[in-house]
């Protein structure tokens, strides 16, 4: 049997438990609220045991990162011999060397043009993809496992694939462009061979994009789409003044994956459709490194340039973290 001041806090919506919760916190000056919140809180019986717990990933940081950047650093103020015999310190000749180079300035130029036309695709064709599965009411579920299959494929299997619809015999992108007296020479041709490279890197990355962007759409409340309906009746106008920007903190999640995608993970796409071909091919500034770290054996000049590149990496983020996400509204 109860008595009324127990009975009182089921009443309010609480329970006789949180009644006599809220008098023993109470009793010895406390707050309920802050009680808890303090019980709620995890406890650790040693000080060190959260520093035990984040130790594995720590090591592999420091073993996988900063261990391998360290030593670049270090080599690359040396002239190294490729057999490990010695090693010349040279200071800054290696960065004057890449710095005053034409071809590694060439090389840069089209490494910001190639990211910055795979990192616009990319987001825009699966942006475009995701509002029209969004849409989509009867076969939804196997629209949206035909675009996203294809992020399975591993980028030296993509690159394999570009190859083969670029193709000289049996492409079938080749054939398309004869109908328009364009004559396609991947692997011969500069223009073409960039051309392949795009189209295969932004055919990798669109499913990525479409993922998030089909994810962000879905949450946006059922409520504020009624409500942009109601009040605009432009489609467009409503999703430009609306739909997107609810959809800025992931497109802004997505345009900093899309571009360390471009400049890095598109290495094995480029690896397969330029290996083995002419020296007149476009690569960028990741498989420049490759090509004189471990074919020309210039380790120095290789690690030189992947300081260079780190840095080109950290401005970047820098720009993107300070100037673009303070027009990215989170609430």
């Amino acid at each position: 049997m109860t008595t009324g001041t127990e009975s009182l806090p089921a009443l309010r919506g609480g329970t006789a438990t949180d009644g006599r919760r809220s008098g023993v916190l109470r009793l010895f000056g406390g707050k309920a609220k802050g009680g808890e919140e303090a019980a709620k809180r995890v406890q650790f019986s040693s000080p060190y045991l959260p520093y035990l717990f984040l130790a594995p990933q720590l090591a592999i940081i420091f073993v996988f990162f900063y261990w391998p950047s360290i030593q670049a650093i270090q080599s690359s103020f040396y002239l190294e011999d490729p057999f490990g015999f010695g090693s010349t310190f040279v200071g800054m000749a290696n960065y004057t060397d890449v710095l005053t180079s034409g071809e590694y300035l060439g090389i840069a130029r089209f490494t910001a043009i190639f990211t910055a036309l795979v990192t616009f695709f990319a987001l825009s064709i699966g942006l475009l993809l995701a509002v029209k599965a969004d849409g989509v009411i009867r076969g939804n579920a196997t629209y949206k496992t035909l675009l996203i299959w294809v992020y399975a494929i591993a980028p030296p299997v993509a690159g394999l694939i570009g190859m083969m619809f670029f193709d000289q015999h049996i492409g079938p992108i080749v054939e398309l462009a004869r109908w328009f007296g364009w004559e396609i020479k991947v692997g011969i041709n500069y223009f073409d061979t960039a051309f392949a490279m795009i189209v295969v890197s932004v055919w990798k990355q669109i499913p990525y994009n479409f993922i998030f962007f089909l994810s962000g759409l879905q949450g946006i409340p059922v409520a504020v789409r009624e409500a942009a309906a109601m009040d605009c009746r432009s489609g467009f106008r409503r999703f430009w003044t609306v739909i997107l920007p609810l959809l800025a903190p992931t497109a802004f999640f997505l345009l900093i994956i899309n571009v360390t995608y471009a400049l890095f993970d598109t290495f094995g796409v480029i690896d397969v459709m330029v290996k083995d071909k002419a020296a007149n091919n476009p690569i960028t500034l990741v498989y420049k490194v490759y090509m004189d770290g471990f074919r020309g054996n210039d380790l120095g000049g290789s690690s030189a340039q992947s300081v260079i590149l780190m840095l080109i990496v950290f401005v970047l983020t820098i720009f993107q973290f300070r100037f673009i996400e303070r027009r990215v509204h989170y609430n």
